[in-house]
């Protein structure tokens, strides 16, 4: 046997240990206190959505990024927008498929992100967009749908008004621990690497998700003001605080994003910050690691990044058979987060039970589902994705 393969059959081993010392016993959850959501670090009750959005919303924005993802930087020389394709009757005739260059210059450097849109014909007006932050590679987003895969979906998702657009999160942050850095962070932002604070893999695909939201500003066909972002996994991390840091989108989805996405940190199901941390460590800021089996520590807890999206949407989704998510945890962050949302008057009362498999669950801006099966983005989720932004949007 290669020294190589020796390699990866001891960390194989290595994490094979790991899955197994975590729980899957509820019986076996600790008590844990949640940070306090409406109460600042010095202390003062916010009563109001504007003490929320003025005072709170700030600083436990920073909070994340000092603790979780690190910073996001919002600076750079310049924007351009280079259409490569454009051809207006794929899908049967259905769609016109783009394909955009967009090149993001910081001194003298740039970085490109390749985006794939498709938008229907059969509506005239300007149309609302489902941005994928893509971690499984362009041929997922196969134009030609030789390679059809239901985590994109482009046919239903066309037939039912929307706008599909996409971008493999290679073009600003390989997921790899050895390469992660090689495009957006050495390129653009290099005085991140050295910081505590500083932006890794997961802030890096959320500003992208940005740059394309950029774009979308500039394109008549698409409406910019209802772009729903969605992520499955680390990519369901990443949309979440994709949706925290730039308030433009207005819905963002989350399937199945777990540990350091929506689920509840301090709660010990399923994945822990130990974990995440020890086996991709460049999805965030080195000041995460310290609070791997010290969650209680943490100043603040995933409730929190549900928070920060209201008063816009945010809908979590999960699958039956993925425990290593946990999901009671993720939905008990819709559950702890619901104060914040009702300072804009939307009377939430979501129920304590989950709902149950195979059921959508939504009170608007909020919503959920459990399906069957196992890790996963599927036309199912999609289905239901589609059926909370038409809710969402009809009420908007």
């Amino acid at each position: 046997m290669t020294s190589k393969k020796i390699l990866l059959s001891l960390l194989l081993l290595v994490f094979a240990i790991a899955l197994k010392s975590q729980n899957y016993e509820e019986s076996n959850v600790q008590p844990y206190t949640l940070p306090e959501l409406l109460k600042t670090e010095s202390g003062q009750v916010i009563a109001t959505a504007d003490e929320w959005m003025q005072i709170r919303r700030p600083e436990v924005l920073r909070l994340f990024e000092d603790n979780v993802y690190g910073q996001v930087p919002k600076s750079f020389d310049a924007i351009y927008f280079k259409k490569t394709r454009e051809e207006k009757n794929v899908l049967n005739g259905k769609a016109t498929v783009k394909e955009v260059n967009i090149i993001v210059t910081r001194n003298i450097k740039q970085v490109t992100i390749h985006l794939l849109l498709f938008v229907p014909n059969k509506v005239k007006k300007p149309v609302p967009a489902f941005l994928v932050i893509n971690h499984r590679g362009m041929e997922t987003m196969d134009v030609t749908r030789g390679n059809k895969d239901d985590f994109w979906p482009v046919e239903q998702v066309i037939d039912a008004g929307y706008a599909l657009a996409g971008f493999d999160v290679k073009d600003v942050a390989p997921d790899d621990k050895e390469r992660f850095a090689d495009e957006l962070l050495q390129k653009l932002y290099p005085d991140q690497l050295a910081m505590n604070n500083g932006m890794r893999a997961l802030g890096a695909w959320g500003w992208g998700a940005s740059r394309i939201i950029d774009y979308f500003e500039t394109d008549p066909a698409v409406d910019a003001g209802k772009v729903v972002v969605v992520g499955h996994s680390r990519g369901g991390k990443a949309a979440l605080w994709c949706g925290a840091q730039d308030q433009r989108v207005a819905v963002a989805i989350s399937n199945e994003s777990g540990n350091s996405g929506a689920k509840i940190s301090r709660r010990n199901f399923g994945e822990s910050v130990e974990a995440i941390t020890k086996n991709f460590p460049y999805w965030f800021c080195k000041n995460y690691q310290q609070y791997a089996n010290n969650e209680d520590k943490l100043p603040v807890d995933q409730h929190m990044l549900i928070a920060l999206q209201a008063p816009r949407g945010v809908y979590v989704s999960a699958a039956e058979e993925d425990r290593w998510a946990d999901n009671k945890g993720q939905y008990l962050s819709l559950i702890e987060a619901q104060p914040v949302f009702n300072l804009y008057g939307f009377n939430l009362n979501l129920p304590l039970q989950m709902p149950s498999v195979g059921n959508q669950l939504f009170e608007i801006p909020m919503g959920c589902h459990i399906r069957e099966g196992k890790h996963d983005m599927t036309l199912y989720d999609w289905q239901q994705f589609i059926r909370f932004a038409n809710t969402f949007f009809q009420k908007k």
